[in-house]
């Protein structure tokens, strides 16, 4: 399942919207990225955000922080983000240093800017497929099953991870669509003999490799969110293949697609902004 493939029409089809947003308004679509400290991952993470953007007609506004920012300036800097009418979406980049409360963080920013699909607002819209931002990773997960004709109804879907801007909105995007799903983490006993049992398999748990290619029933859909050093996903890859009838690369699969979601619901607000 090339997620490669996937976003690039997704792209294409934002910097058009992008496009016509600019030929109505006169303005583009305006991304704010937030960034607290200098992690290398994150510097390299929001730079790669910022020149998609660009080259899909959106601007960006980028805001660095100091790594020794404070919860309370943290969230004074999102909520003037959240008013500026000249900024459509907020992208807060995780992981933030750790003495910062990222929950309080996430809810500084206006639901009508959440275009990552980070605050609790969006969480309850897509529990409740009610209309609202995904989370851009499980959200491209779901464009993927679409893309490549799987549809989750009726399928017994199983998570494996519970971060609340991946594993849970993937469960919730996926109990939407009238999957079965199951949610696996660090105290689920006896995970292989649970992961057997899906037609859909989403690992997202960080850890390389973990998800073993006999976990996989014959025929099932596997969808590796993870990204570790090295290349590598959370799935072994060549195993796997063995056993599923579909499955994404580690790179190339999911990773694009969250991208491409990113921008494509920036254009989106901005156009319900205007």
């Amino acid at each position: 399942m090339s997620g490669t493939e996937l976003a690039a029409t997704i792209v294409k089809e934002t910097a058009e919207r992008a496009a016509e947003f600019e030929r109505r308004t006169g303005t583009k679509p305006c991304l704010a990225t937030v960034l607290v400290g200098d992690d290398p991952a994150s510097v390299t993470y929001v730079k790669m955000k910022r020149n998609r953007s660009a080259k899909a007609g959106i601007t960006s506004r980028h805001v660095p922080l100091p790594a020794e920012t404070t919860t309370e300036e943290l969230v004074a800097t999102i909520r003037e983000l959240s008013a500026d009418p000249a900024v459509h979406g907020i992208l807060l980049q995780h992981p933030v240093p750790a003495h910062i409360d990222e929950r309080a963080a996430f809810e500084a920013i206006a639901p009508e800017k959440d275009v990552d699909g980070v605050t609790m607002h969006s969480f309850a819209a897509m529990s409740f497929a009610e209309p609202g931002f995904a989370s851009c990773t499980p959200g491209g997960i779901m464009r993927l099953l679409d893309a490549y004709g799987v549809d989750p109804r009726g399928k017994h879907a199983v998570v494996i991870g519970r971060s609340p801007i991946l594993g849970k909105p993937a469960a919730m995007l996926l109990l939407a669509r009238d999957a079965t799903v199951t949610v696996c983490h660090s105290r689920t006993q006896d995970l292989p003999s649970i992961v057997r049992t899906a037609d859909i398999v989403v690992a997202a748990v960080g850890k390389p490799e973990f998800v073993r290619g006999d976990w996989i029933k014959p025929g099932a859909v596997v969808i590796d969110a993870g990204y570790n050093e090295g290349n590598v996903g959370d799935v072994a890859y060549a195993e796997a293949l063995a056993h599923a009838a579909l499955i994404t690369p580690v790179p190339g699969g999911v990773g694009p697609t969250t991208i491409a979601l990113l921008l494509e619901q920036t254009v989106t607000a901005a156009f319900a902004a205007s």
